[in-house]
């Protein structure tokens, strides 16, 4: 590496080293990922390796609510880095205590299907149709390439299909916005 760039770090190593090494630099997070900066250091990355809580037979991903609904976190740059890289990797198990990962639509979609080019589970690599030069490369190398609904239903064998969650649409949790502030996803109080 050249350089290392650090947007937000709370390690006194970290602070030490970017006191220490003129070429540790501290950026700003719209110098990290803001989408209206041609220049964001998130559109120079060659690749990122994300995780998630579900993804969808249309690639979205998951990663601020339980498969019950309940918030279970953050989504940092998920999205922005997902949205710069030139190969974005999603990776998750096929299933968490007895629960599928792999559904036919999330439970909140945090990041879009567009801006995900593969996943990966210990069952197997799905690679988004968009991206036909990753696939042909995947095959070409033997990788366990799978195409993501005969996945999610060979789990769905194994695990059973779970009761979706039940939702009250009157009361409003918590809203998703994408990386440019649109609006993509409403997370709902459940009943």
């Amino acid at each position: 590496f050249d350089a290392v760039f650090d947007v937000q770090s709370f390690d006194s190593t970290v602070t030490s080293s970017m006191q220490e090494n003129p070429k540790h630099i501290e950026i700003d997070a719209s110098w990290y990922a803001s989408p209206f900066n041609a220049g964001c250091i998130v559109n120079n990355l060659d690749c990122v390796i994300l995780a998630a809580l579900e993804v969808d037979t249309d690639f979205n991903v998951n990663v601020l609510t339980g498969h019950d609904g309940v918030l279970r976190g953050a989504s940092g740059g998920h999205q922005d880095t997902a949205a710069g890289a030139k190969l974005s990797i999603v990776v998750a198990p096929s299933f968490r205590g007895g629960v599928p990962s792999i559904k036919d639509k999330v439970t909140t979609v945090t990041t879009p299907g567009e801006t995900v080019d593969a996943i990966v589970t210990e069952r197997g690599i799905c690679i988004n149709p968009r991206r036909e030069d990753l696939l042909e490369s995947a095959l070409k190398s033997g990788l366990p390439v799978a195409d993501i609904t005969a996945l999610k239903k060979e789990v769905e064998k194994l695990t059973g299909i779970p009761r979706p969650a039940e939702f009250n649409y009157d009361k409003v949790a918590a809203v998703v916005e994408y990386r440019d502030g649109t609006l993509i996803d409403t997370v709902y109080c459940r009943k």
